[in-house]
C-alpha cells in the first residue's frame, strides 16, 4: 500500500517562494550585468570612431593650416558672401563698379579729385533745381537724407586702426631684431617681389589686380580645394628640401653673435 504524499509545511512553501525569487533576481541581475557591460562597451566603440576620424582628418594637409571652411576663414558675413559669389548679382556689381573706376582713372586718365568735384557739382545742381522747381510744378521737394557720423563710430574706427598699426609695428620690430632668420628672408623676398611688380604697374592698377584676385582666387580654391591642397603639399615638401640644402651650404656658415638673455626684473 502506497504511502500518502507528505503535506507541504508553511516553512517549505516559504523556502520555495524565496528560492524562486532569489533565482529570478539572480538571473535578472546577470542580465542587468550583461546589459550594463554591453552598454559600457558600446559607448567606447562609438567614442573611438570620432577620435579615429579626427586623427585621419588632422593628417590631411590644408593650405595655410586651414581648419575651417573658406567662408569662415574670410570672416563670414556679407564680405565673405561677396568674395565667394554667394549672391552673384551683388558680387558682379561690386566687381563691375571697381572695373568702371579703374577704366575712368587708368584708361581715360581721369583724376580722383576732378571726378569727386564733378559728381558733387552734378548732385548739388540737380537737388537745387529740383527744390526750386517743386514750387512751380506743385510737387513735394526732394527728401535729402541727413548724414551724420556718431562719435562712437569715429572712435571705434580710430581704435581699430590703432590696434592694427601697433600690431604691424610689433611684427616689423620682431623681424628686424634678428631672432628669426627664416621669417626675415621671407619678408625680404616678398617685399622685393612687390617692388618688382610695382615697376610694371602703378598703385591703382596694382590695387585693381589685387581686388580682382580677391574675387576670383577664393572661389576657385573653395571649388577645387582638394586638388590645390595636394599640389601645395608637394610644393611645400620640395621647398623644405631646397631650404634645408640652402641652410646647410649658406646659412649655417654665417657667423652669429652670442645671444644675450634678457634680465628678469
Amino acid at each position: 500500500m502506497a504511502e500518502p504524499a507528505p503535506t507541504p509545511t508553511p516553512e517549505s512553501l516559504v523556502d520555495k517562494i524565496y528560492g524562486h525569487h532569489a533565482s529570478a533576481s539572480s538571473s535578472d541581475s546577470d542580465d542587468d550585468k550583461k546589459k550594463s557591460k554591453h552598454d559600457v562597451v558600446k559607448p567606447k566603440v562609438e567614442d573611438d570612431k570620432p577620435s579615429t576620424h579626427d586623427s585621419v582628418k588632422s593628417k590631411i594637409f590644408r593650405l595655410f593650416g586651414r581648419e575651417k571652411p573658406v567662408h569662415k576663414v574670410l570672416g563670414g558675413g556679407k564680405p565673405a558672401d561677396v568674395l565667394l559669389w554667394r549672391n552673384k548679382k551683388i558680387s558682379a556689381s561690386v566687381l563691375g563698379g571697381a572695373t568702371v573706376l579703374w577704366v575712368f582713372f587708368e584708361l581715360l586718365e581721369y583724376h580722383l579729385i576732378t571726378l569727386v568735384c564733378h559728381l558733387l557739382i552734378l548732385s548739388l545742381a540737380v537737388f537745387f533745381l529740383w527744390s526750386n522747381a517743386s514750387t512751380f510744378i506743385n510737387k513735394s521737394p526732394p527728401q535729402i537724407p541727413k548724414v551724420q557720423l556718431s562719435e562712437r563710430t569715429v572712435l571705434d574706427l580710430a581704435s581699430a586702426l590703432r590696434i592694427e598699426l601697433n600690431r604691424a609695428f610689433h611684427i616689423l620690430r620682431d623681424i628686424a631684431s634678428g631672432r628669426d632668420l627664416k621669417t626675415f628672408l621671407g619678408v625680404i623676398a616678398v617685399l622685393w617681389i612687390v617692388s618688382v611688380v610695382g615697376k610694371w604697374f602703378n598703385f591703382l592698377t596694382l590695387f585693381y589686380i589685387t581686388f580682382v584676385l580677391l574675387h576670383t582666387l577664393p572661389v576657385i580654391y573653395e571649388k577645387y580645394d582638394v586638388q590645390i591642397d595636394a599640389f601645395s603639399e608637394k610644393a611645400l615638401i620640395e621647398f623644405k628640401k631646397q631650404y634645408a640644402v640652402f641652410d646647410a651650404k649658406v646659412l649655417s656658415k654665417i657667423p652669429k653673435g652670442p645671444l644675450k638673455e634678457k634680465k628678469k626684473d
